[in-house]
């Protein structure tokens, strides 16, 4: 029932920006941390950023200085604002959550992801 719907993907040149966001509905009781992964054709899925419920942040290297996460609980969306952008930041960007529903505990919720493809 809980479902992660992401936007803002798109094309772009090598030192544009872009801004995603993901929104969470369904019978959510709680949202504790959140986060975008990113991957690449034949590559693994890696971490982007995470933040949690109280707003503390954490970014993979590749991006610190560049991307910003941010979140409103009130809309129960997270973001991601993603400056100079590289053509190796090219990637299928997903969203997650991790979620407590009226009648679960907690566990992890995936967006559908959306794509980034930055042109040198």
């Amino acid at each position: 029932q809980v479902q992660l719907v992401e936007s803002g993907g798109g094309l772009v040149q090598a030192g544009g920006f872009l801004g995603l966001s993901c929104a969470a509905s369904g019978s959510i009781q709680s949202i504790s941390t959140m986060g975008w992964y990113r991957q690449a054709p034949g590559k693994q899925r890696e971490l982007v950023a995470t933040i949690t419920s109280g707003g503390s942040s954490n970014y993979a290297d590749a991006v610190k200085g560049r991307f910003t996460i941010s979140r409103d609980n009130a809309k129960k969306t997270v973001y991601l604002q993603m400056n100079s952008l590289k053509p190796e930041d090219s990637a299928v960007y997903y969203c997650s959550a991790s979620v407590k529903t009226f009648v679960t505990w907690f566990r992890d919720y995936w967006g559908q992801g959306t794509q980034v493809t930055v042109s040198s």
